[in-house]
């Protein structure tokens, strides 16, 4: 059975059930319809932070154009361009048990591409979820909805993965940020140009 998780929740993943070890982490989304002519890309994204909540470099970003990191730990399978269907619009895999030990926090994030070039935001989003499967056994372990309103943010962390203990976690974040994905990547420590 799956819990479901409010903002500033957390939830213990592997105290209470020490054989999950490879989960996905599914996001979901829809689109709102509205005026503008041009098509919605969300891209989800996932930062390794080590202490202090910060990324070394391009190798702790894993993203469509880099789909590998934490030495093979994580694997995003692919960039979803439009979003259609039910269930998750992209997906990342995640092996708990090969994390490098010195990340300490998973984050998960959506970001819209050229949000501000085609007029997009976060307002024009709807049904946003982030979910975490057991990968062994297909049981959705939790899932948090976003239900605020992100009416002129960019790029949302959806949760994040953190150790706690020797133990894994999750925090559902429902933080927005407006400047997209070059305000996160500044915010986590990555210098983009």
């Amino acid at each position: 059975m799956s819990i479901s998780l409010a903002k500033g929740q957390k939830i213990d993943l592997t105290k209470g059930n020490p054989s999950l070890s490879k989960v996905v982490v599914g996001l979901g989304w829809d689109t709102n319809k509205y005026s503008g002519s041009a098509d919605f890309d969300l891209d989800a994204s996932v930062f390794l932070l080590r202490a202090g909540d910060k990324a070394l470099g391009i190798d702790d970003f894993i993203f469509y154009g880099n789909l590998r990191g934490g030495n093979g730990s994580i694997i995003h399978t692919g960039d979803n361009l439009t979003g259609e269907g039910d269930g998750d619009d992209e997906q990342i895999k995640i092996d708990l048990k090969n994390v490098p030990a010195d990340i300490q926090k998973i984050a998960i994030t959506v970001t819209i591409h050229e949000a501000d070039s085609r007029g997009q935001n976060f307002g024009q989003v709807s049904n946003a979820f982030v979910r975490i499967v057991d990968e062994m056994t297909g049981r959705e372990v939790l899932r948090y909805d976003l239900g605020e309103d992100f009416s002129v943010q960019t790029a949302v962390v959806f949760g994040e993965l953190y150790r706690h203990n020797g133990e894994w976690k999750f925090s559902a974040v429902g933080a927005g940020y407006s400047g997209g994905l070059h305000a996160l990547c500044t915010s986590y420590g990555l210098d983009v140009k």
